[in-house]
């Protein structure tokens, strides 16, 4: 064997993973919490990619499903409330030969980090952002979120909330640049999977939004759909996501989708039941703010001293006697 076959041996082993290259901490949700099906699926789509851990970066905000880096043996950063966002962007910014992947909730995305979320839409930078939907801020136990139904009665509505909730799908659709948005339940597994491998491999900014229970505090919310496959309409392309043989006859509430018909997905959006579960639009063509700033070349570390040393620069009192550096 010539020492060019070993090296391409020893190659392959080093960068071959398996499950539990990606399995950190053990995880601290409520036992039936969607958190945990998500989580699954986000290691297999890790595993089935063979995603270096030193190249993948979990980035997070506040709340229940904010703590799955902590759950990912990968970079992670958990942020403050709302921040996940311009955190990724600026990760994705500095190092864009990263895989980033964004895990938020409605409450951290859709109300604190609204305007966040609104912008990295625009500017579609190449990452995953996962919301994870349960309509109830569930890690400060039970107040109303953003999505919460109409009626909703919680610590801080304890009469009922008195507003429609936020449909995540139509805003994100609404948005300059869009580019990838898709829409999961945490009780499909294996749409939720294909989704989320879609989403990977797309390049811009994909939106999934992730409808997971809550077994704490709405515990009967999703039980209609959950009993019910008529209630779910799989949306289906060659471009899109297809279920299995298996899957197929138990949600039979099919649809032929084109994910390219940003009309037809913001209609598919606005349907709360039948929950529309596919991706509802996708363009490949829109530009990358990433790629507009820095065109993908990334920054050395003596670049980075250097622009650090230059900033320190412009605040330091020189002894007498020493000039500052040039500019």
């Amino acid at each position: 064997m010539t020492l060019e076959a070993t090296d391409c041996l020893v190659k392959l082993y080093e960068e071959h993973h398996n499950l539990e290259d990606y399995q950190g901490g053990v995880p601290r949700w409520c036992t039936g919490c969607g958190d945990s099906g998500i989580l699954t699926a986000v290691q297999r789509l890790c595993r089935d990619n063979d995603l270096a851990p030193e190249r993948t970066v979990f980035v997070s905000g506040i709340g229940c499903s904010s703590r799955l880096p902590h759950y990912m043996k990968t970079y992670g950063f958990h942020g403050i409330h709302g921040r996940a966002l311009p955190v990724a962007e600026g990760i994705k910014l500095a190092r864009p030969d990263l895989d980033v992947f964004v895990s938020t909730g409605d409450g951290d995305c859709c109300s604190i980090g609204a305007a966040h979320w609104i912008h990295a839409i625009r500017y579609n930078m190449n990452m995953v952002v996962m919301l994870h939907d349960n309509h109830v801020y569930g890690l400060t136990k039970k107040q109303a979120s953003p999505t919460s139904p109409l009626g909703f009665k919680s610590n801080t509505t304890p009469r009922g909330s008195t507003l429609l909730p936020l449909n995540p799908l139509t805003v994100t659709l609404g948005v300059q640049n869009v580019s990838f948005v898709a829409q999961a339940v945490d009780w499909i597994p294996e749409l939720l999977y294909e989704i989320l491998a879609a989403a990977y491999k797309h390049k811009g900014l994909s939106f999934v939004r992730i409808l997971q229970r809550c077994p704490q505090y709405l515990p009967k919310m999703f039980d209609p759909w959950l009993q019910d496959p008529q209630k779910s309409l799989i949306l289906t392309h060659d471009r899109g996501v297809r279920p299995s043989a298996g899957l197929a006859k138990i949600y039979r509430n099919q649809q032929e989708h084109d994910p390219s018909d940003i009309n037809r997905a913001r209609e598919i959006a606005s349907l709360e039941d039948p929950i529309p579960v596919g991706i509802l639009y996708q363009n490949p063509d829109v530009p990358r703010y990433e790629e507009l700033r820095n065109a993908g070349q990334l920054r050395t570390a003596d670049y980075i001293k250097a622009g650090l040393e230059a900033e320190f620069d412009k605040f330091t009192i020189w002894p007498d006697g020493h000039d500052a550096p040039a500019a």
